[in-house]
């Protein structure tokens, strides 16, 4: 199956939307600023040019802790990611970055 990939851009001191976790692996890849991001329970600043290997079910979230806007790409292994994103969409417009709860995505 080919990978799922999308692009992700956070301005200034925004926050994730919660830990979560996903049965697919993801590849995350810096190509801008300064990603925050936490990974089975700790926490990592990438900068550009960076990745993280997240495997399928573990814990994780990301943030923009900078003062400058950044932003990664997401490679999800197996693909099929895409057809989750409009409901993404949909909650993140309900819900705006920074103020994101894990439990309200649990509850959609």
């Amino acid at each position: 199956m080919s990978p799922s990939i999308s692009e992700w851009w956070l301005e200034p001191n925004t926050k994730g939307p919660g830990v979560h976790a996903h049965p697919e692996d993801h590849i995350f890849y810096v190509i801008e600023g300064t990603v925050s991001m936490l990974i089975d329970g700790e926490w990592s600043h990438a900068v550009r040019g960076s990745y993280a290997l997240i495997p399928g079910g573990t814990p994780h979230d990301f943030e923009n802790r900078a003062s400058k806007r950044c932003g990664f790409i997401s490679l999800n292994v197996p693909g099929g990611f895409e057809l989750s994103m409009p409901h993404i969409v949909q909650w993140f417009a309900a819900n705006p970055l920074g103020d994101a709860c894990i439990s309200r995505i649990a509850e959609q």
